[in-house]
């Protein structure tokens, strides 16, 4: 029998090189001889590679010039379809190694009483690796008293002094890391109590500072 194109198919091509595949009810002999190939001298190029699967045999069989085949080599010679494998292996991992390191900041209990315009200290113990702390001062609605005071750590301490308002309560004291505003500490509600007053006596009677009598 003759070349039939309808056997001849591409399974890849790379840099100018293609691997066909042709199926044919001719035997091998056949296949092999001069000019076989010849009809398909337009797609064959020199260097390219044709699985035959012959009625006698499959073979791996090289283009020459002209679309001529080479001897080639015999895979199977009971003319069965070749199996062709693929595999391949690419082991990866990644190791991670991690250290935790504990930080924390425990505010000190607050001086009592706290007194409207009395400068009073806030300071606070720190644990781990915190270079410097930020205290705010809060009113019971979450609005600053004053500017934040920025303090370094040292020797696992820092500590500011804020001055307090009017008298009132639910003030709150709040220690922020500087560089990590995820951690923080925020002390319990506190009461800020009005100065202590001047009592004099005129007579029999107790009087204010601004000249007004206690009645008792």
């Amino acid at each position: 029998m003759a070349f039939a194109s309808s056997g001849l198919a591409a399974l890849t091509t790379a840099n100018g090189f293609t691997l066909w595949h042709y199926r044919t009810e001719d035997d091998r002999a056949t296949v092999l001889a001069p000019g076989y190939f010849a009809p398909a001298g337009h797609l064959l190029q020199p260097g390219d590679i044709v699985i035959v699967q012959a009625a006698d045999a499959t073979a791996l069989v090289p283009i020459r010039s002209g679309a001529a085949a080479g001897e080639g080599l015999t895979v199977d010679g009971s003319g069965s379809a070749p199996a062709l494998l693929r595999s391949a292996s690419l082991p990866f991992s990644i190791a991670v190694e991690a250290t935790a390191v504990p930080r924390a900041i425990a505010l000190d209990a607050l001086p009592s009483p706290i007194v409207a315009g009395q400068v009073f200290p806030v300071g606070a113990s720190v644990t781990g690796p915190i270079a410097s702390l930020t205290f705010f001062f809060r009113d019971a609605g979450g609005a600053e008293v004053g500017p934040p005071q920025a303090a370094p750590v040292a020797a696992g301490r820092a500590s500011a002094a804020f001055t307090a308002p009017g008298a009132g309560g639910g003030f709150r004291i709040l220690a922020v890391e500087t560089a990590d505003p995820s951690l923080l500490a925020l002390s319990p509600p506190f009461a800020v109590s009005p100065p202590p007053r001047l009592l004099t006596e005129a007579g029999f009677r107790l009087l204010l500072e601004d000249g007004a009598a206690i009645l008792l």
